[in-house]
């Protein structure tokens, strides 16, 4: 029994923290295996790019000092590259931060949450973190229900978490019927749109929302570098918003939150437009690869734009993703997203996605 229990705030009290996927370090350790796979956080396969390499070589003999606390190469460089103010952006430790910002910026323990069934884990996390209650939609067709979430706005709602592309289903909200969605919500209602996965998203269903916030003041828009510019080691993301919001976060962000290394490599990544086009052919021909084998086996999967994809077992997947482990392929279950019989891959290499396509065929 933790002795602190009892000091700590109510929601804190009753939390059950965020479970990431099993790290390769860690089922070396348990199973003594040398060879192993994972597809299981959604990382870019390819490793990092030669020009975020280069610049994170060149930002070494500054480590000595703090980095710029106001980002202001990296604002100014997605400033100019997506067509928005410098004011607009708020730096994060990955696309994360900047979910806890707004959470600790606008939730008291009077007001609620709204966000979908099956949708990202740490939306529930933050919001009993600051003592509000969450309120979870039934999904649709495992993605949003957005006349459903509409629905269940009240006097209290203060935030509503949108995933799209979300995760862990990969489920893809039109233009249209979002851009209804937003522009229903009373003023008081900020609207986080979420979206980590944005650019896996094929070109004809991408949704250009970038400049929506000049549309509708209560909007975000977070996007992260760690999925398609493959920096999710560095933890670095950012937030799109109306400047009076932009404001807000930044007084309690922590001044330094961005480290130099992360800094230096995102702003060098934006810049290497190859680098990303590859991420995007390779995460389109594995999606290729892995829905083929799931047909051969006789699987269902959910359709997915992200670089991931929940296939369903047709029974209990905890046990499957057990045995895979024993073959030294780590993958996710997703049982506590209330989907016990699915498994979600994430997009490897066309050899990482066969070593777990012939696994899985073992195992099954």
């Amino acid at each position: 029994m933790n002795k602190f229990l009892h000091l700590a705030q109510a929601g804190v009290q009753q939390l059950v923290p965020y479970v990431p996927g099993k790290p390769v370090d860690e089922l070396q350790r348990e199973l003594g295996l040398s060879e192993i796979v994972k597809l299981a956080s959604n990382e870019n396969p390819l490793g990092i790019g030669t020009k975020a390499a280069a610049a994170i070589q060149a930002a070494l003999p500054e480590l000595t000092r703090y980095p710029d606390g106001s980002g202001f190469a990296l604002k100014a460089t997605l400033a100019a590259q997506l067509g928005v103010a410098v004011e607009q952006i708020t730096l994060g430790n990955g696309s994360s931060e900047i979910l806890e910002l707004v959470t600790r910026t606008f939730l008291s323990p009077e007001h609620e949450v709204v966000f979908s069934q099956h949708a990202f884990a740490l939306y529930p996390i933050l919001t009993q973190a600051v003592g509000a209650k969450a309120q979870a939609v039934p999904a649709k067709n495992f993605g949003h229900d957005l006349a459903a979430m509409q629905a269940r706005i009240n006097q209290q709602t203060k935030l509503v978490f949108i995933a799209n592309p979300n995760n862990p289903t990969g489920t893809l909200l039109g233009q249209q019927e979002l851009q209804d969605f937003i522009a229903a919500l009373p003023a008081q209602v900020l609207c986080i749109l979420d979206e980590a996965y944005y650019e896996f998203v094929a070109p004809e269903t991408r949704i250009d929302s970038i400049h929506w916030p000049e549309l509708y003041p209560n909007l975000l828009i977070a996007r992260t570098f760690s999925k398609a510019y493959g920096l999710a080691g560095l933890r670095i993301g950012y937030g799109i918003s109306s400047s009076d919001v932009a404001d807000l976060l930044n007084r309690i962000r922590q001044p330094f939150n961005s480290n130099s290394l992360a800094l230096a490599a995102a702003e060098a990544a934006l810049g290497d437009q190859d680098y990303l086009q590859r991420t995007i052919a390779l995460n389109n021909a594995g999606m290729q690869q892995l829905t083929a084998a799931f047909a051969e086996l006789g699987l269902s999967w959910i359709p997915s734009s992200g670089n991931f994809v929940a296939v369903d077992i047709g029974k209990p997947a905890l046990p499957v993703y057990q045995a895979l482990l024993h073959k030294g392929v780590i993958v996710r279950p997703i049982a506590n997203y209330e989907m016990p019989n699915h498994l979600r891959i994430s997009i490897g290499t066309a050899g990482e996605n066969q070593v777990f396509i012939n696994a899985l065929k073992q195992v099954l």
